[in-house]
């Protein structure tokens, strides 16, 4: 759904001037699709009246102001959160008043009230009561308490709590139990004064808070307008959803924040911790509104490569992660087994690259040589001249001796065992290469009392794009959770950061991916694995939202088709979409039997962290499309 957080102008204790300009911006955000709206702290009074609380002109004014927008509200059904003081059982409030549809269905007051600093609000304010009581209201009553959930008939998931300013920078904000009791959503109304450096810390704090209780996270800021006698307020706003800053106003900036949120998404994640647990018996009071629901991805900013940073020092950043991540754990095998050796099936692709350059930094770091290391190419009748002559240049630039083996004419008397035609070059041809070379890998560990480290990459296990007893089987796989668009960008990020292996890292990077089982023409790759099964791009952004995200085939398809916008047509992307679930759920036998691997990132196929029959259908998923 879309949200909005607004910080239309103020003036202080002009209640009606308040309530229009905050009509106004109520309007400009609904016109940008938004149907939860949330305004800053007292925006219907301003924040800074100081005693001016107190007078009772202020308070029926403020109160008169209410009842103008909730009767407002009801040419439309979104929901909305504005402040203003309220006189309840001789007490006064500040109260996060919410309403919908022409009625004011709860008033939230504020649980920890600020005392220090260029305001006092102890010296006007009570501090939320305990439980739950009621208000009356323009003739009928309506709940009064800290601790409400204003839940959507239409989706229940949706489910929204408030809290006011203070509350959130206390060590325990009432939003930690609001979430535990359901809420995916959290509103706060804020007035917060701007100061050097708080801009920062308050951002930390927003996207942290959102991160903790797995919601969405929506910061209203007090902005101009308000006294600047002791403070200067700047309409800071945020919204955030599970740590992530999904829109912004800055300080002093015009306009308001609008961001499109995925409460099924938030829904989801808390069904998959058993640590978010809800807490023991009713505490919360349950307040239904009803809102018609669309799926809106206007505001909505959807990354076509989520697994690769776009800002390029984080990015940077995330591929020596990863290397490191590989190595170390590279290191903990090699040392487990005590291995002699490290043997690999060099190819002279992008994976066989990114394994041997991570076997290298284990192998120096434990004090070894390039002799430790057995770099092994085995050409065959689909191997390129490229791939070839990338193997060599880069055992050369590495200092690594490499071993050349021809499969050629053990693949001949292969098939001829098998009383298989050479000349049909069917999947039996093309797979008995790979478990060939798998073979020889096995036998040369055997004699050097070594190791071999799989290159299979998370991309191809996710598509089952291995062949079962070859390049499938390995001792230990330390590429399995790394995806292929992000293996591009850490083999760049290598080339960048050594001279002396840029030029045959590039070259690398330039060659079309291939398994290289079919015969070249003209020395060039004929068999290129996009055109047979898809764009790694694409399967990559589908991996991500169907396993990491739990997303449905028909949402990740509106998903691929905004962030892959001109580059890919719908029906071009929906084709591929059935080709990743087709291949996903018949390989999963695949994924059941390989050898360990590293958990790289929030997505892993291995079976600590995926489990799944090999024997099921993908056709309630794929007839989704």
């Amino acid at each position: 759904m879309t949200i909005a957080a607004v910080a239309p102008p103020v003036r202080p204790g002009d209640c009606k001037h308040n309530a229009l300009r905050l009509n106004e911006a109520i309007t400009e955000a609904e016109a940008a699709g938004a149907k939860l709206i949330c305004a800053p702290e007292l925006s219907i009074t301003g924040y800074t009246c100081g005693d001016l609380f107190l007078q009772d002109t202020l308070q029926e004014r403020a109160l008169a102001a209410l009842r103008a927008l909730v009767r407002r509200s009801s040419v439309s059904d979104s929901l909305i959160f504005a402040g203003l003081p309220l006189s309840h059982m001789g007490k006064l409030y500040n109260v996060a008043a919410a309403f919908s549809g022409g009625k004011l269905l709860g008033i939230v007051p504020k649980s920890y009230l600020f005392g220090n600093g260029n305001s006092s609000e102890l010296r006007v304010f009570s501090p939320a009561p305990s439980g739950t009581d009621e208000y009356s209201f323009c003739g009928y009553t309506v709940p009064f308490g800290a601790n409400l959930l204003f839940r959507c008939k239409e989706f229940p998931d949706l489910k929204v709590a408030a809290e006011i300013c203070e509350d959130l920078w206390t060590p325990l904000p009432p939003s930690t139990h609001h979430a535990r009791g359901g809420a995916t959503v959290i509103v706060n109304l804020a007035a917060e004064s701007e100061t050097v450096g708080k801009e920062d810390y308050r951002r930390l704090l927003v996207r942290s808070q959102s991160g903790r209780a797995v919601c969405a996270y929506v910061y209203a800021n007090a902005g101009y307008g308000e006294s600047t006698g002791a403070a200067v307020y700047a309409g800071h706003s945020l919204i955030c959803e599970n740590a992530n800053l999904l829109s912004e106003r800055r300080p002093f900036k015009p306009g308001f924040s609008v961001a499109d949120i995925d409460v099924s998404g938030l829904a989801r994640d808390r069904k998959a911790m058993n640590s978010f647990s809800r807490p023991v018996g009713n505490v919360h009071g349950i307040i239904d509104f009803s809102q018609e629901q669309n799926c809106s991805l206007t505001h909505r900013k959807v990354d076509p490569f989520p697994f690769v940073p776009k800002d390029p020092a984080e990015c940077a950043a995330r591929c020596e992660k990863v290397l490191r991540i590989q190595t170390y754990a590279l290191i903990r095998r090699l040392e487990h087994v005590a291995a002699k050796k490290v043997v690999i099936g060099l190819s002279g692709g992008l994976d066989s690259t990114l394994a041997l350059l991570v076997i290298v930094r284990a192998v120096s770091l434990l004090g070894g040589t390039p002799e430790d290391v057995l770099a092994v190419s085995m050409p065959g009748p689909g191997t390129s001249d490229a791939t070839t002559n990338n193997a060599r240049e880069l055992a050369k630039a590495l200092g690594i001796d490499l071993k050349e083996i021809e499969i050629g004419p053990l693949l001949t008397r292969h098939l001829s065992d098998i009383e298989h035609p050479e000349e049909d070059r069917d999947v039996v041809y093309e797979n008995a290469q790979a478990r060939i070379r798998t073979l020889i890998l096995l036998d040369l560990a055997n004699k050097y009392s070594g190791l071999v480290v799989g290159t299979g990459d998370l991309s191809e296990l996710a598509l089952g794009w291995t062949t079962y007893g070859g390049d499938q089987l390995s001792m230990y796989g330390v590429n399995a959770g790394v995806p292929k668009s992000l293996i591009r960008y850490i083999v760049g990020y290598v080339a960048s950061m050594d001279p002396g292996l840029a030029p045959v890292l590039q070259n690398v990077l330039d060659t079309p991916v291939s398994p290289e089982l079919l015969p070249p023409e003209d020395g060039q790759i004929t068999q290129k694995t996009e055109d047979i099964i898809g764009p790694y791009e694409l399967h990559d952004f589908f991996l991500y939202h169907a396993v990491r995200r739990g997303k449905t085939p028909s949402l990740i398809l509106k998903l691929a088709a905004k962030a892959f916008s001109g580059k890919y047509e719908e029906a071009e992307i929906r084709e591929w979409l059935r080709v990743f679930y087709r291949r996903f759920f018949a390989n999963q036998f695949k994924r059941s039997s390989l050898a360990d691997g590293p958990k790289i990132g929030s997505v892993s196929l291995s079976s600590a962290d995926w489990d799944m029959p090999g024997d099921l259908s993908s056709d309630p998923w794929t007839q989704l499309l």
